[in-house]
């Protein structure tokens, strides 16, 4: 089972800030005003949640939702995506976050092989939540659409990055 002990602290800051940079992937891609943000932004954390309490989450998952907890972790995690994202534009944060999912798809594939897999596809899952989570279009939260086809082009980039299937969408 992989875990923190798998990865020096820069690493581990990286692996613990990436259901983050999954759900700002999703975010950057089709920006949903200030209610979308605020729904998109907390379904990543219930996803962190939910892969503390599932009894057969993914056990790197498990141990990124146990570890943030403590406020060491939540502040590496916090630095190593500010440090990720200095000075980057709008335009080009969408591709910035998918870059750092396929670094550490890459990292994950290297330092935790058995637990990869999982982990990979519950990044992904924590991406198709936050697209799900602000309905796009519309006004105010009328005739708009769950997943729009900005956020479902970056979901497809996510899987290609993650190296996972794109089955929901």
């Amino acid at each position: 089972m992989a875990g923190k002990a798998n990865f020096t602290p820069e690493e581990w800051a990286r692996v613990v800030a990436s259901p983050m940079v999954a759900g700002m992937a999703i975010t950057a891609a089709d920006p949903s005003g200030l209610w979308g943000l605020l729904k998109e932004t907390m379904s990543s954390g219930w996803a962190l949640l939910e892969a503390k309490q599932e009894a057969g989450a993914n056990p790197l998952a498990k141990a990124v939702a146990d570890d943030i907890t403590t406020s060491e972790t939540r502040t590496a995690a916090r630095d190593s995506v500010q440090a990720q994202f200095k000075g980057v534009q709008l335009a080009e944060f969408k591709g910035k976050a998918i870059e750092e999912l396929r670094a550490v798809a890459a990292l994950v594939d290297a330092k935790a092989p058995e637990d990869a897999a999982g982990f990979k596809a519950w990044l992904r899952e924590v991406a198709q939540k936050v697209a799900e989570a602000g309905t796009e279009g519309g006004f105010l939260g009328f005739g708009g659409v769950a997943v729009s086809d900005a956020e479902r082009a970056t979901l497809a980039e996510i899987s290609s990055a993650l190296g996972t299937s794109a089955t929901q969408a």
